[in-house]
């Protein structure tokens, strides 16, 4: 990247974080990992970045390969972003460093909630195969303005951006109530009760894949 630093260290780990080691890269990677986004909604997802150091991260990301810009179709054809071939290669570098990360305490000053694209990547990181046992199904996850659906089966999980039918369950919450769901003990019936959440299917595979997963 013209004009960056660099360790100026062969070993091929240096060589990498010459690329996406900055402030803010990885987080844009992880932002993009389920499917492209428009400038306005990597701001919402990257609440603490500023307008000038995200433009800055995605030019540099665009000159290293990992972003490229693209259209989004219909209804309304509008510029955005996504990974490349190259870009996509890092998901697993991201879910490794979340499963390193997630015993650390947050510091006092982080955000108290993640972004939908950083639940989804957490989702992924923390999928428990042993808790999951036979469990085979498809979940609709409605996040507010953010959609995901997940996949498990063969002690697998899959999970992409967007709608799907014939889900066997859907939830419909916010981040906070799934955040809690799945990570902190918290309880479907009583969500749903105190219309913190809605849910149409099968309720009990719901619950299934809801425990499928580590917690701190």
């Amino acid at each position: 990247m013209s004009g960056s630093r660099t360790y100026g260290d062969p070993c091929g780990i240096a060589r990498a974080l010459d690329l996406i080691g900055e402030r803010w890269a990885l987080l844009v990677v992880r932002e993009l990992v389920f499917g492209p986004k428009r400038y306005g909604d990597l701001r919402r997802g990257l609440r603490g970045v500023s307008q000038n150091v995200l433009s800055q991260r995605l030019r540099d990301l665009e000159e290293a390969g990992v972003v490229a810009r693209c259209v989004l179709g219909p209804p309304a054809a509008c510029r955005a972003y996504e990974l490349t071939p190259r870009g996509r290669e890092l998901e697993p570098v991201l879910l490794a460093l979340g499963r390193w990360g997630n015993p650390i305490p947050p510091a006092s000053t982080s955000a108290t909630e993640l972004s939908p694209d950083a639940l989804a990547v957490a989702l992924k990181s923390t999928f428990d195969p042993g808790a999951a046992g036979d469990l085979r199904g498809r979940y609709q996850l409605r996040l507010g303005l953010d959609a995901f659906h997940a996949d498990v089966r063969d002690g697998r999980l899959q999970v992409a951006r967007g709608e799907i039918g014939g889900a066997d369950a859907t939830l419909t919450c916010d981040v906070p109530t799934l955040t809690a769901l799945v990570f902190t003990g918290g309880d479907l019936g009583d969500a749903v009760r105190t219309g913190a959440a809605a849910v149409l299917g099968d309720t009990a595979a719901l619950r299934r894949f809801l425990g499928s997963f580590e917690r701190p």
